[in-house]
């Protein structure tokens, strides 16, 4: 497989900077078999059948974006520069690794002030990040992040606005609970309460996983021979809970279908004895074409990125010309793609 097999032409003017509203009118282009349909996301329940379960990652999205200002004691006095700071993940040690803007121009021990309350010490650099030690810990140090901090908007809408108020609604799901990712579960955006409703009354069921998305999911591939690429490693948990529920769908001869790639890879990364499982710690699972799926039935994701290894894990489950079919009729009928865009339902 080569890089250049998974580019597509996308005009610019279809990449979604907002979503729409309601959450569930989001449209929804269902691939079943060989037959294409232009449905809408609140159409869902019309799809599934009683018994399917939808598995969903209930990660919490932090404000992981802070802009501050570095001071530094010189012969000239104080003095202070700007710098934009994206927390990618806590270490043990109590620092979290960020990525800095301009990392270069930050001395070891240098402060950033962030707010009023919230400040940082840089403590080390290594693989091109910065360690960051807060001077707030625990609750203070969320309370504090709230307000200063801005969503972690994806670069392909982060370099056309910045993040708003608007978007610490937007940019996370209505069931998120467990802090930590710095990028949303984009498909799980389409979801608000009343479908929700609709969906459980419809007898489908659910299942609840965490995996904290970072950063590195919109790094680019930069090999041209895709096997060889390196993925970014996640946290993530399957609870007891959820890989019985999982199981007992499987046996009970219902349909697993994991909201966006993120639950895909979690789950099958838990299943990779042949059998679901509880699980727990880091994945850097790649899924391309000849991956051999323990669980995943169905997907429903968003319209990922080209050369991305998203595109790459949708054509490993449907088919590579599968893909470019779908993504040709996206394009055609004006689908609006990546995190805040219309979504797919791929049933193989």
């Amino acid at each position: 497989m080569k890089l250049s097999d998974f580019d597509f032409d996308l005009p610019d003017t279809l990449i979604a900077t907002r979503p729409v509203s309601p959450r569930s009118s989001a449209r929804l282009l269902v691939a079943k078999g060989d037959t294409l349909t232009d449905a809408h996301v609140s159409d869902l329940p019309d799809w599934l059948r009683p018994g399917d379960r939808l598995v969903l990652n209930d990660t919490r999205v932090i404000p992981a974006r802070l802009s501050g200002q570095r001071h530094r004691l010189g012969a000239q006095g104080q003095t202070s520069a700007g710098i934009e700071v994206t927390l990618l993940d806590p270490r043990a040690d109590g620092c979290w690794g960020a990525l800095l803007k301009p990392l270069k121009k930050v001395r070891i021990g240098e402060e950033i002030v962030f707010s009023d309350t919230l400040s940082a010490v840089l403590d080390a650099v290594e693989d091109g990040q910065g360690l960051l030690r807060f001077n707030l810990q625990g609750d203070d140090f969320d309370a504090a992040l709230a307000q200063a901090g801005a969503m972690p908007l994806p670069p392909y809408i982060a370099a056309k606005r910045p993040a708003d108020a608007q978007d610490k609604t937007d940019y996370q799901t209505v069931f998120a609970r467990n802090a930590g990712a710095v990028a949303a579960p984009t498909a799980s955006l389409h979801f608000d309460q009343a479908l929700l409703d609709r969906l459980a009354q419809a007898g489908i069921d659910f299942t609840y996983v965490t995996l904290h998305v970072g950063a590195g999911t919109f790094l680019p591939v930069k090999v041209e021979d895709v096997t060889t690429h390196k993925m970014h490693a996640e946290w993530g948990r399957v609870s007891e809970t959820a890989a019985a529920e999982i199981a007992a769908t499987k046996a009970a001869g219902g349909r697993i279908i994991p909201v966006g790639t993120t639950a895909l890879r979690l789950i099958e990364s838990a299943a990779r004895s042949g059998e679901i499982a509880p699980w727990e710690g880091e994945t850097d699972i790649f899924i391309y074409s000849g991956f051999t799926f323990h669980v995943t039935d169905a997907l429903m994701t968003n319209f990922h990125l080209p050369k991305s290894t998203l595109l790459m894990l949708v054509s490993a489950l449907i088919g590579q010309d599968r893909v470019r079919a779908i993504y040709d009729h996206a394009v055609r009928h004006e689908y609006r793609f990546f995190s805040y865009g219309d979504a797919s339902l791929l049933i193989p």
